[in-house]
């Protein structure tokens, strides 16, 4: 029997939204192998020459690759095991350096709600799971929103790698009320049941602009299914329940910097921003392969029976993540370009190389888009001092 408003079936109630299991691997890998858009996609960027002249032929070579490269994947951890060998390489080509702090702090036995800021569309989640596998741990299930997922391939390869589908694009109070309250009941029986962990942003879509704010309707939604079980409960135990840990991750630059400045001009001076088509997937690529320097990623402490609203732990949560957030060079060179708040300024630890590879990069961003491309980098260092000082004056 299926439920009209949510999709879910009784003997599944989250069929629609769960990862893939290992049985169901098999047959996702095949059809991957046989769509056309994907291999429309994957030849574009690999074969641009033969996609154009002969596309029935790069079509052709790119599922004879897909099959080779997964012929021994018969579950997720297999498909994953794959994941990892190419972020691996990835860090060693793209990145400078990448450290984990605060992981030993955390028992490897037990699943945690992992809540951080949001840079990335990909690699944020990625970098945990690497730092988790590195480890000897379990990977996360990662929350996904489905307006990033408009091709039936991107959702069959971010399900192989173990995301959960959040609803965005329902239609109707109602709706997304079932939706919201069959996700919480999701990642509830995720951490409390399965004991597997969960990653998630901290609020809808990407920190542009470099400030980074718990939205608490996510803390809402978190504890529906908790307080729908039993309204009496405080919020504080079903946050406690889900043990929740805020998490940073810092990159010294962001590979699609340039294009969140684009946006921020766009919205600044025409009050919207319109993305093309396939921008998300550019900017997924963009981040994969671009240059980030160093990356630093921080787990903090889980969230604990003391909070009585919201806005409480979405509090805290901001608390642990701009505490945790590192701050390269690039931060501070860009808080100097712009010319405020001098007594900000820590260049103790900027080198004429870190100088001249910022000059570099800012040399390349067009003049109407330096301000917000700065700012970017910028207002972490406002937050960071911002929290020093007991109070919140960053914008």
């Amino acid at each position: 029997m299926t439920d009209t408003a949510t999709g879910t079936t009784s003997t599944d109630p989250w069929a629609d939204i769960r990862p893939y299991r290992d049985d169901e691997v098999a047959a996702v890998l095949a059809n991957l192998a046989t769509n056309r858009e994907l291999l429309d996609a994957l030849t574009r960027y690999r074969l641009p020459r033969l996609s154009r002249t002969l596309p029935w032929l790069a079509r052709a070579l790119a599922s004879y690759v897909i099959r080779r490269e997964t012929r021994d994947v018969a579950s997720v951890h297999d498909f994953q095991m794959r994941v990892a060998h190419y972020m691996a390489r990835m860090i060693r080509t793209s990145t400078d350096d990448f450290r984990v702090e605060g992981l030993e702090r955390l028992n490897p036995d037990t699943a945690y709600l992992f809540i951080g800021n949001h840079r990335d569309i990909s690699l944020d989640p990625a970098f945990v799971n690497y730092a988790l596998h590195r480890a000897g741990r379990d990977t996360v299930r990662i929350a996904i929103g489905d307006n990033l997922l408009k091709k039936p391939y991107v959702t069959d390869l971010m399900r192989l790698n173990k995301s959960f589908i959040v609803p965005r694009a329902l239609r109707g109070k109602r709706a997304m009320l079932a939706a919201y309250q069959n996700l919480s009941s999701y990642i509830r029986h995720s951490i409390t049941e399965d004991n597997h962990s969960i990653w998630m942003a901290q609020r809808e879509g990407r920190a542009k602009d470099g400030i980074d704010r718990t939205d608490t309707a996510i803390i809402k939604m978190l504890t529906m299914a908790r307080r729908q079980e039993d309204r009496s409960a405080p919020i504080g135990d079903a946050i406690a329940e889900l043990r929740m840990v805020p998490v940073s991750i810092s990159y010294e630059y962001d590979p699609c910097d340039l294009q969140k400045a684009r946006e921020l001009h766009a919205i600044h001076n025409h009050g919207r921003y319109e993305k093309s088509e396939f921008e998300d997937i550019q900017s997924i690529v963009a981040g994969i392969t671009g240059h980030k320097g160093r990356v630093e990623l921080r787990f903090g402490e889980p969230l604990g029976t003391g909070f009585d609203t919201p806005e409480a732990v979405a509090a805290e949560i901001d608390r642990q993540v701009v505490g945790g957030y590192h701050l390269f060079p690039s931060h501070y060179l860009a808080l100097e370009a712009l010319g405020d708040a001098p007594e900000l300024l820590d260049m103790s630890e900027v080198s004429d190389v870190d100088r001249a590879r910022f000059q570099a990069r800012l040399n390349e961003v067009p003049t109407e888009l330096r301000d917000w491309w700065l700012t970017q980098y910028a207002n972490p260092v406002r937050n960071k001092a911002a929290l020093l000082a007991g109070s919140d004056t960053s914008s």
